[in-house]
């Protein structure tokens, strides 16, 4: 994972979302309290990521189906028949994007959703994978496309981190405190729909109108809601789905079904809804659970929060045949570098090398260890830059990684 501190200001995706360092973002913003960053506090606007060309072309020409895309108005979701149908002769799915219908829904005030552009939009492909890695916590990227003067979605919170980014028109954005601190995944809103509608009687903690390059970001459970003004507003909201504490006991309480106190029956023949019958074996179960837990070691947790990781975030998207060409016309002097983004584990077992990623592991001789050290660094080298092998051995590794989709060209 790369460290966003190191990087010069402005060449790093975090740069692009908020105002001032990295290290500030996350020591006092990350996680605690909203952050508003006007446009010129940034490096540039986010016209180079997406923009109403994007929309056009995502909905005319790309065969986008549900749940890629979405409308709403007022508050209430669209069903999809309002804004798909099948797509004809050899493409006969039946959900697919009707742009003579999104077009009927927009004029009518409807709001345009194109979820998952992380991957389905190259640019935004490209600076979302960038974005995780820098976090180190898993990305989505949405677009709201909302006509003048309309809604699309009420007053709600969102149990993932967002940052949304101003593209192109203004909204004017209304943000409340919480009503739930840090929301887990199975703490959505609608379940507190009164107390979030209480909640936005009160005073906000932020109101503004976001221009084009502006940027803010919201902590998960932060209330907010947004209004395009006088034209069509087009924002994009990368959601941020951190790694929680909860997630540590989850690993952990997975690491201790290991122990054999911790999976005995309770007593059979007694009401264990008594809490006096339950409280002796509460009380041991707790005292199993601690001894458990302290002998979990941190490997086993860092390697399963490793394989979540790797499941919920993408590598910087590469092309086959471009890796196939690649690996054909390898030379010694042929520049190479690590594919940014890519997650994986490495073990050196004694006797082999395993680079193990999500769904396979790459076995290697046990002589290449400094040479792979070296091609996974993540800097730029040629294959003649590898120790301890020969140069037909140089080749025959560099081009073995170029085909497992390790490398790429630099």
């Amino acid at each position: 994972m790369n460290d966003p501190s190191t990087d010069r200001v402005g060449d790093t995706a975090v740069a692009r979302c908020v105002a001032g360092s990295a290290d500030v973002f996350a020591a006092e913003h990350w996680g605690r309290a909203p952050l508003l960053s006007a446009a010129a506090s940034l490096p540039r606007d986010f016209t180079d990521l997406f923009d109403a060309h994007a929309v056009d072309e995502l909905v005319s020409a790309r065969g986008l189906r549900t749940p890629f895309l979405r409308m709403a108005k007022e508050g209430s979701v669209l069903p999809a028949a309002r804004f798909t149908r099948g797509g004809g002769a050899g493409a006969s799915v039946a959900d697919q994007a009707a742009d003579d219908k999104v077009l009927t829904a927009m004029a009518d005030g409807s709001t345009l959703v194109l979820q998952g552009l992380h991957r389905t939009w190259p640019p935004l492909v490209e600076f979302g994978a960038k974005l995780a890695d820098e976090l180190g916590h898993p990305v989505q990227i949405n677009a709201y496309i909302t006509p003048p003067q309309n809604q699309g979605f009420s007053p709600h919170y969102d149990v993932h981190d967002v940052f949304v980014l101003q593209v192109t028109g203004r909204k004017k954005w209304t943000v409340h405190r919480p009503v739930v601190e840090d929301p887990l995944a199975n703490q959505p809103w609608d379940a507190r729909r009164s107390l979030v509608e209480a909640r936005t009687a009160e005073a906000p903690v932020l109101e503004t109108v976001l221009a084009p390059g502006d940027a803010v970001y919201l902590p998960r459970g932060t209330i907010h809601a947004a209004q395009a003004l006088g034209e069509l507003s087009i924002h994009l909201t990368v959601g941020v789905h951190p790694l929680t504490r909860y997630d540590l006991v989850q690993r952990l309480l997975e690491a201790v079904q290991d122990d054999p106190a911790l999976r005995a029956s309770l007593p059979m023949g007694v009401d264990l809804a008594d809490p006096a019958v339950l409280a002796p074996a509460l009380q041991d179960t707790v005292g199993a659970l601690q001894r458990a837990l302290a002998d979990v070691p941190v490997s086993r947790v860092a390697d399963e929060l490793g394989t979540n990781l790797m499941r919920r975030t993408r590598p910087v998207a590469l092309g086959p045949l471009a890796q196939l060409d690649l690996a054909e016309r390898l030379a010694v002097d042929t520049a190479l570098r690590l594919r940014a983004a890519l997650r994986y584990r490495f073990a050196d077992t004694g006797e082999r090398l395993q680079i193990v990623l999500l769904d396979r592991t790459v076995e290697l001789p046990a002589g290449t260890a400094e040479a792979v050290k070296i091609a996974l660094a993540g800097a730029p080298f040629t294959p003649a830059n590898l120790p301890g092998l020969e140069p037909a051995e140089q080749l025959t590794l560099a081009r073995r990684l170029v085909r497992e989709g390790l490398l790429v060209v630099a």
